[in-house]
Formats: C-alpha cells, sequence, structure tokens
C-alpha cells in the first residue's frame, strides 16, 4: 500500500526519542532543520561533523564536536543528518555513523518550506495516487514507493532500496541518437559530458546556465566541442531578470535583490528545436514546464529533477502529464544522500 509506513513521521521520532539529539552538519541545512525543529520543541543536544571539518567552532550556539567528544559527554544519542552527498567516501561514512548510533533524515526541501508530515499527506494524498499511477513501469513505482518512505520516515535503509546507477536510464529509457541537446542548469559542462558519454551523435549543443563564473567555465568548456553554444540565462515560465550571488555555486536566486543581474528566458523562447532536454535548475523545474508547453507538443525526451521542492516528485509528473499526455513518464534515483539525484525521464 502506497500510503502504509513501517515507521513513524521523522518529526513525530525526533519529538518523542529518549535520546539525546545530535546534529550532523553544519550550513543551509543544518540551519532549516533547527529551524524546524524550534517550532516544533524538539531539543538539540549537540552539533558534530566529521573529524576533518571539527575546529570546535560555532553553530547557532552550539561548539561543533568530533563525534567521539559526544559520545564522551552524550553516551548514546541519535543523530540527525543535515547534509547531502554523494561523494562515496562520505556516504560510507554516513553510513558508519548509522551503524554505531540511530541515524535520521529529517527532511527539508532545497526550495520553499513544505514539510512531509502526516497533514501535509493528507492534504497531497489524491495528487501522490494519480501521479503515482501515471508512471510507466514497476521499477518506477518501487522508486516512488521508496522515496515517499523515505521522506516520511527519514530512514536510510530506503534509499539503498531504490538506487540504481544511470545506465539503464541511458541504454532502456531514453536511448539517445542525433539528438539537438538542451541541457538547462548546465553548471560548467559536467552534463554535457555525460551527455556526450552516452550518445553516439548528436546535431548541436544548447547549454544554458545563469551563474556568471559557471558561465565562464561553460564557455571554455564548450570551446572545442562543435556545434555547442553557451546561454547565460536562468529559466522560467516567462521573460525577466534574476539575481546571482557570486559564490552561489549550482544555485541561483531568483526574484531576489542583490547579487549579479541575470536574464531569464523559457525554453519556448530558446530557437534551437530540442529533442532532449535535462533540467536542473533549483526548485524552478515546474516554471519551466510552463514556459515550455509549445516545445512539449513534440515530445522530446526529458530529464527532470525531482527533488528540489517538496513535492517535485508528484507535482512534476502531474504537471508534465497534464501539458502532454502522451508522454511515457519513469521516475529513478542515483546514488546520494539524502534523496537527491530523483529524477523523472520522460520518453
Amino acid at each position: 500500500m502506497l500510503f502504509r509506513f513501517d515507521y513513524p513521521n521523522v518529526w513525530d521520532a525526533l519529538k518523542t526519542t529518549n535520546k539525546p539529539i545530535v546534529l550532523y552538519g553544519m550550513g543551509n541545512g543544518a540551519d532549516k532543520v533547527l529551524d524546524e525543529m524550534e517550532k516544533r520543541g524538539i531539543t538539540v543536544a549537540g552539533v558534530m561533523a566529521s573529524d576533518d571539518f571539527v575546529r570546535y567552532q560555532d553553530f547557532r550556539g552550539f561548539t561543533v564536536k568530533k563525534q567521539s567528544d559526544l559520545e564522551n559527554e552524550l553516551g548514546d544519542f541519535l543523530v540527525a543528518l543535515c547534509f547531502a552527498s554523494a561523494l562515496p567516501d562520505v556516504t560510507a561514512h554516513i553510513r558508519k555513523v548509522a551503524s554505531e548510533h540511530e541515524l535520521l533524515v529529517p527532511n527539508v526541501p532545497v526550495v520553499g518550506d513544505a514539510i512531509m508530515d502526516a497533514d501535509y499527506l493528507a492534504q497531497h494524498k489524491a495528487e501522490i495516487e494519480k501521479a503515482f499511477s501515471l508512471l510507466a513501469d514497476d521499477r518506477s513505482k518501487a522508486v516512488f514507493k521508496g522515496a515517499l518512505d523515505f521522506f516520511y520516515t527519514g530512514r536510510l535503509p530506503y534509499l539503498d532500496l531504490i538506487d540504481s546507477d544511470k545506465d539503464e536510464v541511458f541504454a532502456r529509457i531514453l536511448r539517445l541518437h542525433n539528438e539537438s541537446y538542451l541541457d538547462l542548469g548546465a553548471y560548467r559542462g559536467d552534463t554535457v559530458d555525460e551527455y556526450l558519454h552516452y550518445t553516439d551523435g548528436y546535431t548541436r549543443i544548447t547549454a544554458v546556465e545563469p551563474n556568471p563564473k559557471n558561465y565562464r567555465k561553460l564557455c571554455d568548456h564548450l570551446e572545442p566541442i562543435r556545434n555547442a553554444e553557451a546561454i547565460h540565462a536562468g529559466i522560467a515560465d516567462q521573460a525577466g531578470v534574476m539575481y546571482v550571488s557570486k559564490g552561489a555555486g549550482r544555485m541561483a536566486a531568483l526574484n531576489q535583490t542583490g547579487g549579479v543581474e541575470v536574464p531569464v528566458t523559457t525554453v519556448d523562447a530558446i530557437d534551437c528545436r530540442p529533442t532532449y532536454i535535462k533540467v536542473d535548475i533549483e526548485g524552478m523545474e515546474d516554471r519551466m514546464l510552463t514556459g515550455a508547453i509549445n516545445t512539449l507538443q513534440s515530445k522530446p525526451k526529458l530529464n527532470l529533477a525531482a527533488y528540489h521542492r517538496t513535492g517535485d516528485f508528484f507535482e512534476l509528473i502531474l504537471r508534465l502529464h497534464a501539458i502532454n499526455p502522451d508522454y511515457r513518464i519513469y521516475l529513478r534515483k542515483h546514488p546520494y544522500i539524502p534523496c537527491w539525484d530523483l529524477n523523472i525521464y520522460a520518453v
């Protein structure tokens, strides 16, 4: 059953535990988790980081300590994971910590403030069930159910059940050949390289990146690649401007003041007639779909990030189906902790 969970909601588990709670990680993710815990009256006993990052610095009034320090002080404790990584050595260490202490992942979205709890599920139950019914194969449905279980319970083993590499996707679902490739959120060219690895030919490559520093790196990266063009822009549902912090990395802040002003365009306004589109634009995926309604009528293959907002994994399926019901829609999760690199593939 889609809504049968073997464990309580992660926030309820944190609220009712009799163990001290230790946050693992610092930065934006930990800020969001700590803010949500304060709203829910959940007490934190300490903050830890991996030994190489510990300088006994201050984070939100806590001295950041090593795991061994906190074990000496607290004995056993519950670990609340507050950062993300796909690096094998980092994820292996996370699993090592989980073998030594109970570990939960309180899921806070990259963008927005909606939290996956019982109230959220009750509000969106019909939409979630509808999106599940639209998936094209049993593996997609297993991934959807596993992601839902993870988002709700914060239990790491659910991710192990649904992880898979990308070879199957590119070989069995996307089957790229002689495409006009539109890369939205191209960063510094890493996903252009991925595309070239999985195709035996292409007609053109159009790579779009809003961050100025990344855009310059992208231009350099594309220079030796034939029929490749970089566009300095953000993507949304209508033309406009966005503001990007110089140090934003992959992230870009839309409709905020300050930073570098960057133009915003739509997929329908980009004259490249794409047959394959990759979309990873930090929570703007829904608005991208709205600005691509005409383009999507020709059914280009899609590789669409579905994890930036709490509802992306079902809302984007519903939105895509509404725009073009002829798409066959798949869902896959690639190795990452927490449930990042969860992608919709549509053909």
